[in-house]
């Protein structure tokens, strides 16, 4: 991986790992934030690893914002992102085993890594996320999910993420071919409730019994 990204790790030893899963955390925060979330998920058997954003920022603006407003990091966000997955590659655990899970301007993050880069993923999940650029940003996006369990979780009225992108962003990635669940809950704030756990915490359980 990189040598300007730090990375924090726990669960399973990846030698013992049934299952790997990248965690991107928020705006501002540090990566071991996101191992509360690996806690409650009980997954004994996967691998967390978690990148460190430079500042605790993956991009600097808005990721409604014009896509070169945010440049040039939001290439070196998404390229890490793909170096963490290469990496992983790399020790011999299968693309189907790698999931891809990130909350806030990390779920936005990791929402545009798995269009951008469509392929089988053990899972893709966005927690108060959708897909980066302005509202009439193209989205041609190539490949193919090829049926990777996708979720979205968010509010109808959350202040940074518009129920309209993160429905749109369910659209494109079902037209990708992901199985996607999309959940919209009234009244939430910017964060994670508990059936967002459920939901995530069946995906990953799933993801470990796979044959």
């Amino acid at each position: 991986m990189s040598k300007n990204y730090s990375i924090a790790t726990t669960g399973a030893s990846l030698d013992k790992a049934k299952a790997a899963v990248i965690l991107l955390h928020g705006r501002g925060a540090a990566a071991e934030s996101m191992f509360g979330l690996a806690d409650i998920f009980e997954q004994p058997d996967i691998a967390y690893f978690a990148p460190q954003a430079p500042g605790g920022t993956w991009y600097p603006y808005s990721f409604l914002a014009a896509l070169d407003r945010n440049e040039p990091h939001l290439s070196s966000s998404l390229a890490e992102v793909g170096n963490a997955v290469s990496w992983l590659q790399d020790k011999k655990l299968d693309l189907a085993r790698i999931a891809l899970l990130g909350f806030s301007q990390g779920g936005c993050l990791a929402l545009e890594f798995a269009a951008r880069n469509a392929r089988r993923y053990g899972a893709v999940i966005g927690l108060s996320a959708g897909l980066i650029g302005p509202d009439r940003a193209p989205r041609d996006y190539a490949g193919s999910l090829a049926d990777t369990p996708v979720f979205l979780g968010s509010s109808d009225i959350d202040p940074h993420i518009p129920v309209e992108r993160v429905r749109e962003s369910s659209r494109v990635l079902s037209a990708l071919g992901g199985q996607v669940v999309e959940r919209i809950y009234p009244g939430m704030g910017h964060e994670i409730n508990d059936d967002e756990v459920d939901q995530v915490r069946a995906l990953l359980s799933a993801l470990v019994a796979a044959p």
